[in-house]
């Protein structure tokens, strides 16, 4: 009998600890709503949701890699340089491309291969050669965020197939395209990681590779797909953002590894690999998003809002700690 109902009070508590900034969103909300009368307001929220929605799909992938024990920073300048190459295949040299005169309906196909491309090599260079992925995905953000000066030497790229701007500027029964795409992939990454073994393998894996390796989980094709997946959804975010802003330029992306990996871990998300939810890393980009938009709305310098980022996920760690019983490395 004891075995049988044992786990489900650790389920319990699990979905609970997913729901832990809830009351923070919350309190944020109330706050907000105080401040500035504008703040909740639909045209307001929706544009904090759209805001988030390419930020929130790095985090997605970021939170997934995590979970399975590894790191990727070179999530951040694949969001530019995957939709960058993309284009540049397809627009005439005019206008800064290479002049192939691809057909403009392939420069989405084009991006998301380039984003799988940059995650493979990710992949294939820690696991062939077991090599940091801290250091590889480091160097390769350095080497992919070059690669797109490089080519485009430092201009930004504002002629763009209409295919690439629909997805960013697009309104599905009265949202952003970018809130329903980023809304469905979270839905996947939360079903896949719950009921599917490929999400159940990352939890092995982060948690004990030679364990999940001797209990049949082939570790490496599973770590190269997640590298993979990462940079998928990352080339996916660019589009997104690409689409919001109408230009790419070298700028994009740029900083954004560090509010990926604020969200991810306030979102409970252990760096440590085998811990957190993607519904976790949801609220934590959630929270981020809404003190972004109150800063603004309140006229804080944008000198100084990394400050209060900081701030806010040192006393978030120290509570997801303090209620996990456990302290963070």
């Amino acid at each position: 009998m004891t075995t049988l109902t044992a786990p489900a009070p650790r389920v319990r508590l699990a979905r609970f600890r997913d729901l832990t900034l809830v009351p923070v969103i919350v309190l944020l909300l109330v706050v907000g709503a105080f401040l500035d009368p504008t703040f909740l307001t639909a045209g307001n929220l929706t544009n904090v949701l759209q805001q988030q929605a390419a930020i929130s799909l790095l985090v997605l992938a970021e939170a997934m890699i995590l979970i399975a024990g590894k790191f990727d920073l070179s999530l951040e300048s694949t969001v530019g340089t995957a939709p960058g190459i993309a284009v540049m295949l397809v627009v005439p040299a005019s206008a800064g491309g290479f002049g192939l005169g691809l057909p403009g309906w392939l420069v989405i196909p084009l991006a998301l291969l380039v984003g799988a491309a940059i995650g493979a090599f990710n992949g294939f260079l820690i696991i062939r050669f077991q090599l940091s992925a801290f250091i590889v995905t480091l160097a390769m953000l350095i080497i992919v965020d070059g690669l797109q000066q490089g080519l485009t030497q430092g201009k930004t790229l504002f002629q763009l197939p209409d295919s690439m701007l629909y997805l960013g500027s697009a309104t599905w029964l009265g949202l952003p395209a970018a809130i329903w795409i980023a809304a469905l992939l979270f839905a996947a990454g939360i079903f896949g990681l719950s009921y599917l073994r490929l999400g159940r393998s990352l939890y092995a894996i982060g948690g004990n590779a030679d364990a999940a390796r001797a209990a049949g989980i082939r570790v490496d094709r599973v770590l190269f797909g997640v590298f993979v997946l990462g940079g998928i959804l990352a080339a996916v975010a660019g589009i997104l953002e690409t689409g919001r802003l109408g230009a790419i330029g070298n700028e994009m992306g740029d900083g954004w590894i560090f509010m990926v990996f604020a969200a991810a871990v306030i979102g409970g998300v252990s760096m440590d690999g085998g811990k957190g939810t993607v519904l976790g890393a949801l609220t934590g980009v959630l929270v981020i998003g809404l003190v972004q938009n109150i800063l603004t709305l309140i006229g804080v310098s944008g000198f100084w809002q990394p400050v209060i980022y900081g701030g806010i996920i040192l006393i978030a760690l120290i509570i997801s700690r303090i209620a996990g019983g456990k302290a963070q490395d």
